[in-house]
């Protein structure tokens, strides 16, 4: 699922790159709205129980939607009108670390060697493909306003995904989860895509535009957040960040796929160290004790 989770979350940068007609909060707006309104469908069942576990925690919820879809929705289209998708992809390689030292921190999570070794190798990966293989080129990148809304956006990912594991919500299934909190997030994003549609003047019309919504909406968010959240359920905030390492190289090939981008060596070598990193740092450890024979 963390797997498929990373894959859907990549078509946001193919989406994203596709349709720049539309500003970013009002997409962020129409992403959510549209989205909640599905997932709030599909649990109907569930409504009593979402109500009262509204009423009891609306503040964390309310968070949790500020962290996870307005702050890494609407801000992050806004970032990447400042600064490349490269450096973004970057800074948001640190988030499995983030992640790692706020449950370090918070919840005494130990940190084992075989997660630092995963991490390590996963890194080397993305950097391959970021810098073409050219290591080097590292010392050049200049960084900008759009860079440092990006790091604020890794660390708002982070902190969303140990939130997910609080107590208070551990009795909600995934759907009726994430409908709960995209219906937060949606109601954060509404005023300020309001504002921007007055301001502007602009809203999608064509029938491309709204095709490639339809994708954000499907792939994008729902199965993308469903997949991560249930893996952030299973198996905590720690293991599913590690997995967003896989991100860079799905959105390479996606670009390749269907926007007609170049695939150069680098872009398979730095995937297969990517791949291997996520094995080594997330193999479970009955496996590999298993296998060491």
């Amino acid at each position: 699922m963390l797997f498929l989770a990373a894959l859907f979350l990549s078509t946001n940068m193919v989406f994203g790159k596709a349709i720049t007609s539309v500003e970013p909060f009002t997409l962020a707006m129409l992403r959510w709205v549209i989205a909640s309104a599905i997932l709030l469908c599909l649990c109907r069942p569930s409504w009593p129980v979402l109500l009262q576990t509204f009423r009891e925690n609306y503040k964390l919820l309310f968070l949790c939607g500020f962290l996870g879809y307005w702050t890494c929705g609407g801000i992050v289209y806004l970032a990447l009108r400042y600064t490349s998708a490269t450096n973004g992809i970057l800074i948001y390689t640190t988030t499995p670390l983030i992640i790692l030292g706020i449950e370090a921190w918070w919840r005494n999570r130990g940190i084992s060697f075989r997660e630092i070794l995963g991490i390590t190798i996963a890194v080397s990966g993305v950097l391959a493909i970021i810098l073409q293989g050219d290591f080097s080129t590292l010392l050049t990148i200049q960084f900008n306003p759009g860079d440092i809304i990006f790091v604020l956006v890794a660390i708002s990912w982070a902190v969303y995904s140990v939130l997910l594991k609080s107590p208070s919500l551990s009795h909600l299934r995934t759907l009726p989860l994430l409908a709960l909190v995209a219906s937060c997030g949606a109601v954060l994003v509404i005023p300020f895509a309001i504002g921007e549609i007055a301001l502007f003047q602009k809203f999608p019309v064509t029938r491309f535009e709204w095709l490639n919504i339809g994708g954000i909406v499907v792939f994008s968010s729902i199965l993308s957040f469903l997949s991560y959240q249930y893996g952030v359920r299973m198996l905590g905030a720690s293991i599913a960040g590690i997995f967003m390492y896989l991100m860079p190289a799905f959105g390479l090939y996606l670009s390749w796929v269907f926007l007609g981008e170049r695939l150069e060596a680098f872009h398979i070598s730095g995937t297969i160290f990517i791949l291997g990193g996520v094995v080594t740092a997330t193999l479970p450890i009955r496996l590999s004790k298993r296998s060491a024979p």
